[in-house]
């Protein structure tokens, strides 16, 4: 089964619970956009390029902003899902934010997450579709191994945080992680502003 976790997410509603899968060596990736492309519904997931995300907070703060946006009808994009991949952009262009953030064909590590919007979507459905649907070895949606698949010279270089030490590169890492992590954090609050 897959590694599947279901998050209430702090100040959101309780009957929007969110879950979230981390896959490592995804061979299917290109099935995977073109069923996103085709609109079937039935992968209505937010499908992210996990090598652009340095952290836990940094994917639970832009499934934060999206699903806030969903309930106060703010939506920029075609569904939440779609605004959660959108929403980690720092910018306000949608397709571009797809380009950097979401599923490409080359992608190989796969962050998936799906907002029950419906009592359907449980964590035993979302979990039995994700196990029919990737090819690829589900991991934790920790840190430790975020870590080890975020491409920070990436992420800083599409944040435009260039100045920022790398965090794999230094002495201080953890200071350094936590100084990106929170420009980061910042980009997707003020995001367009």
């Amino acid at each position: 089964m897959a590694q599947l976790e279901t998050i209430n997410i702090p100040h959101l509603p309780s009957s929007l619970p969110v879950h979230v899968a981390l896959y490592r060596n995804v061979e299917n990736a290109d099935f995977l956009k073109q069923q996103l492309l085709a609109g079937n519904t039935e992968f209505e997931y937010a499908l992210i390029d996990a090598s652009m995300v340095l952290s836990r907070a940094h994917a639970i703060t832009a499934i934060f902003r999206a699903v806030n946006n969903y309930m106060n009808d703010r939506l920029k994009s075609r569904n939440v899902h779609s605004e959660i991949v959108f929403s980690f952009s720092p910018a306000n262009n949608i397709a571009d934010s797809f380009r950097k953030f979401g599923i490409a064909d080359s992608t190989k590590d796969l962050l998936v997450v799906k907002v029950s919007m419906t009592p359907e979507i449980t964590h035993d459905s979302v979990a039995a579709h994700l196990e029919a649907s990737i090819k690829g070895t589900p991991v934790s949606f920790d840190d430790e191994t975020l870590s080890q698949v975020s491409d920070v010279a990436k992420i800083k270089k599409f944040y435009k945080l260039g100045a920022l030490s790398d965090p794999k590169a230094t002495n201080e890492a953890n200071g350094a992680k936590r100084r990106l992590e929170l420009s980061l954090l910042g980009a997707i609050a003020l995001q367009g502003s």
